[in-house]
């Protein structure tokens, strides 16, 4: 968090320091709230339970509450096809063109479900205006034979899939797995020889740039095929600092949010990280959340709270901090036991981007069930935290702060656990302002002629040593503003749908369209190389039942990105299928892009 004046103790006006700061915008203002959209060991059909959902299901079905509650963006976890199959995590990827898709690693779908299942989940997220991030893992793949990876093709064939490794695409970290071919430590690794699996050497791989090229189109493959909006960069303490911005900047890529895990908190560390990266990622904020937050949390009542002014990345870089209190990592190895609603009323009023545990907020059975906790503190970032932060007292117990934007936000934090605590401090409100607690925890209050205010904040009892005051009146639900998706279906021989073909109609993809919405397919790309004016594809869209609703044929002077279209009658799946005609032998099967744009319901209802 930023303090504008870092040496007041009790508070005192707004300096020309702080104007300047409000007048450039330098505070960041409400920027969203994102969910971290799974945690260890989320339940699947796989661990023995049929009628489980899929994660990808259990996500959807939740899609319409969580933009309701006033998140703006889910993470997901890794969406590749894993080592270990079935009951993997995802962060022992095996192919990166598997989305759960082929039979591979003794499954289809991944531990969260199909590649279909995943697309009508980001479908739907996006149609209720959340945005999506996936977690890529670019530090190692798993599964391979003495560093050789072979993957099956589109017809299920194996050795035929396309991004096969070599020794030579992986370094010769790790003792055990060193084998011949493989290529010496790459010195722009930050922290070399923590090894997940065989660690990938985009940098300094052999043959040159075949490691690198391969995860640049893999990512970009993944994007296009998904729609998503943003990264989480797993393990980059592992990763070339070389390789994170031309990953971020390249094809689909570019321009979307990404953040990356240096699990260390170490704070010049991860500064360094994010200025060798050029500033293209942000980092989550480790030295926040280890040396502050959970000895906060945990040590209650023994913790001195002014250490909270600046603190972590967040309180020296906001614009490249995200905040947590808890991931699936530190909840199974230094878990905040006790007091954590404090925690999240710390990130979700400060500066910094504040990302919510699922397994903390969600109700579900072997979460901790903070929902009605933690909403609260997402409207208040929502819609009243904004702007530049100025300390208006700390002390051993206390901490209380202003965010300096919009309507104001006073916020004071008791780690006092025994008694609360009454402080008189300046605020920016003004004169005989009325003044309400959006946590509901203390009454209302009113500043007085020189717009100091006094407050009284509880005791801590369960992490409840919190209030956030404001302007009374404000209110209102939160916008959703729908989004359609472009989902692109590539079909190839080495990829995991197949090309066109010429004796039969090749199914391409099933979409997931809300009643009434249009529908289009563009083929931005049908391969013509040897084509005869007799040759052609046609692509067609069907309706859940099966009937056609529309047709296209497409020859070798047809522009490429040309589309058909149709307007969807019931909710359902909407088939789209592609099929040539006359090929050449030396292109018997013409491979494709196919991008379909539509609108996903909002709601998956049961059955669906």
């Amino acid at each position: 968090m930023r303090s504008v004046i870092g040496t007041i103790a009790h508070g005192v006006s707004i300096s020309a320091l702080a104007a300047a700061l409000l007048v450039c915008g330098t505070g960041r203002a409400a920027a969203g709230v994102l969910l971290q959209g799974f945690y260890w060991n989320v339940p699947t059909p796989a661990d023995g339970d049929p009628n489980a959902d899929f994660w990808w299901d259990h996500i959807t079905k939740q899609a319409k509450a969580l933009r309701e509650a006033g998140f703006t963006a889910v993470w997901l976890p890794p969406v590749w096809k894993a080592a270990s199959g079935a009951v993997s995590m995802g962060y022992d990827p095996f192919d990166d063109y598997d989305l759960g898709s082929k039979n591979q690693e003794q499954t289809i779908a991944t531990r969260f479900g199909t590649r279909e299942k995943l697309e009508r989940c980001v479908a739907i997220l996006r149609a209720n205006g959340l945005d999506v991030y996936i977690d890529v893992v670019d530090n190692h793949r798993d599964g391979g034979n003495n560093k050789t990876y072979q993957y099956k093709d589109a017809d299920g064939k194996p050795n035929g899939g396309r991004f096969a490794k070599n020794p030579g695409d992986f370094s010769c970290g790790c003792g055990a797995n060193d084998v011949s071919g493989c290529v010496p430590e790459d010195p722009n690794v930050p922290t070399p020889g923590l090894c997940f699996g065989d660690e990938l050497a985009p940098i300094n791989g052999t043959p040159p740039q075949h490691c690198f090229n391969g995860l640049l189109a893999s990512a970009d493959w993944m994007t296009r095929a998904l729609d998503v909006q943003g990264y989480r960069l797993d393990d980059v303490k592992g990763i070339s600092t070389q390789f994170i911005p031309p990953l971020l900047n390249f094809g689909a890529l570019n321009g979307k949010f990404a953040v990356g895990e240096f699990f260390d908190g170490d704070l010049d560390l991860i500064r360094n990280w994010i200025s060798n990266t050029s500033g293209r990622a942000s980092a989550f904020d480790f030295p926040l959340r280890f040396n502050f937050l959970t000895p906060m949390c945990n040590n209650a009542g023994f913790f001195d709270m002014s250490q909270l002014d600046h603190a972590g990345l967040a309180g020296v870089d906001p614009f490249h901090a995200v905040t947590f209190v808890e991931n699936h990592d530190t909840d199974r190895s230094s878990p905040i036991v006790t007091n954590k609603a404090q925690g999240y009323a710390y990130i979700l009023t400060s500066e910094g981007y504040p990302s919510v545990f699922y397994k903390d907020y969600s109700t579900d059975n072997g979460c901790y069930k903070m929902k009605a906790v933690i909403d609260p503190l997402i409207f208040i970032h929502e819609q009243i935290a904004a702007g530049a932060t100025q300390q208006r007292w700390k002390n051993h117990d206390v901490f209380a702060y202003e965010r300096l934007g919009g309507a104001h936000l006073l916020v004071g934090l008791n780690n006092n656990g025994s008694s609360a605590q009454t402080i008189t401090v300046n605020t920016g409100f003004g004169a005989s302002t009325n003044l309400h607690d959006y946590t509901g925890h203390s009454g209302d209050v009113q500043t007085d002629g020189t717009g100091r205010v006094t407050i009284t904040i509880p005791k801590n009892t369960n992490g409840l040593g919190y209030v956030c005051y404001s302007r009374a009146g404000i209110g209102g639900p939160f916008q959703v503003v729908e989004q359609d998706v472009t989902q692109q279906y590539e079909g190839s021989q080495d990829l995991d749908i197949k090309p066109a073909d010429n004796t039969t109609f090749v199914p391409v993809c099933r979409v997931f369209v809300a009643a009434g919405r249009p529908i289009k397919g563009a083929l931005d790309y049908f391969d013509t190389t040897n084509w005869t004016d007799a040759t052609s594809i046609q692509l067609e869209l069907d309706d859940p039942n099966g009937a056609k609703l529309a047709a296209g044929d497409f020859v070798r002077n047809t522009p490429q990105g040309q589309s058909i279209s149709a307007t969807a009658g019931p909710t359902g799946f909407y088939t789209c299928r592609i099929r040539s005609a006359n090929t050449p032998t030396e292109n018997a099967k013409p491979s494709y892009k196919l991008s379909v744009t539509y609108r996903a319901p909002q709601v998956l209802d049961p059955g669906q």
